[in-house]
């Protein structure tokens, strides 16, 4: 087989097909370009999650009785409930924080709104002991063993409200799934079009090819070729679309996130980790596509 000729037929068809080739290329980067994104939006979710997790905390929340006389839990109930929390398996660390504690926390994590720190008082907010789990996932053992006692009034686990977040990455994460998956399909469809125009264009020149002996592999590998040419170069623009949105958009946007460490940070190492998983889809989706194509609609 003559790789000059069928090379030279690759290139005659792109040309021929110009405007679809360009269709098909800029619909299967963009496909392939949200798919990337939804498979860097599991790795900040991932990373946001270690982040997360590492710092989640179950509060046991005390009532305003014990909050108000005993701000150093030193009294028999809350010393008790110190060392049990202490002492029950699956706890890390446990600290306490008086109401005093909480106000001076409260201010700055509300510095930026002083209006709203004006309105706070001390005694609105209840003293509450912080509990360290080796698991996060173990808060229900917390909850079920304090819930009810004494000088306790309420456990709430930080771990749900953390969820919250990864449940809004999560939906646009499926949101970049979905829009991928309706343009591979477009991708499919001018793909196929492609294929079967181009045949059809070169018909009469294949048929008198198929006469002299040449084989059906021979004169359908230029038109698999050919999409999985428009495939590769919409897979390299793909790419460079990531590349170019890390940098010139992620970046700087997110740079204050990032360096607060409330979000994971996608690096250049998530988008090299992506960039071959693009690649092979897009070459092997313009490949299939096409082989299929031939085999289903294109009798040469």
């Amino acid at each position: 087989m003559r790789a000059s000729f069928v090379l030279s037929e690759v290139f005659t068809g792109l040309r021929r097909n110009i405007t679809m080739t360009i269709a098909m290329i800029i619909t299967t980067a963009i496909s392939l370009g949200l798919l990337g994104a939804g498979l860097l939006v599991v790795q900040m979710t991932n990373k946001t999650e270690q982040i997360y997790f590492d710092r989640v905390e179950v509060a046991v929340f005390l009532t305003n009785d014990i909050s108000t006389s005993d701000p150093g839990c030193s009294g028999p109930i809350c010393a008790n409930l110190r060392t049990e929390l202490q002492n029950t398996p699956g706890v890390q660390s446990v600290d306490y924080e008086s109401r005093a504690d909480a106000y001076e926390r409260f201010k700055k994590v509300f510095a930026n709104q002083p209006e709203l720190v004006q309105l706070a008082r001390p005694e609105a907010l209840p003293a509450s002991f912080r509990v360290k789990l080796t698991d996060p996932q173990r808060f229900a053992v917390i909850s079920e063993a304090f819930s009810m006692r004494p000088g306790v009034d309420r456990v709430v686990d930080q771990a749900q409200l953390v969820q919250r977040l990864f449940s809004v990455l999560g939906g646009v994460r499926n949101a970049a799934f979905a829009i991928a998956v309706i343009q591979a399909l477009a991708a499919l469809l001018l793909i196929s079009n492609m294929i079967q125009i181009a045949a059809f264009t070169r018909r009469t020149e294949v048929s008198i090819m198929r006469l002299v002996g040449a084989t059906r592999w021979y004169t359908q590998l230029p038109f698999l070729l050919e999409a999985v040419t428009a495939g590769l170069i919409g897979s390299v623009l793909a790419i460079a679309g990531l590349f170019g949105a890390k940098s010139m958009f992620l970046d700087g946007v997110l740079k204050d996130l990032y360096a607060s460490n409330i979000i994971g940070q996608v690096t250049t190492s998530d988008v090299l980790y992506v960039a071959p998983v693009l690649a092979v889809v897009g070459i092997g989706l313009s490949a299939v596509t096409a082989y299929v194509t031939l085999r289903l609609y294109v009798r040469q």
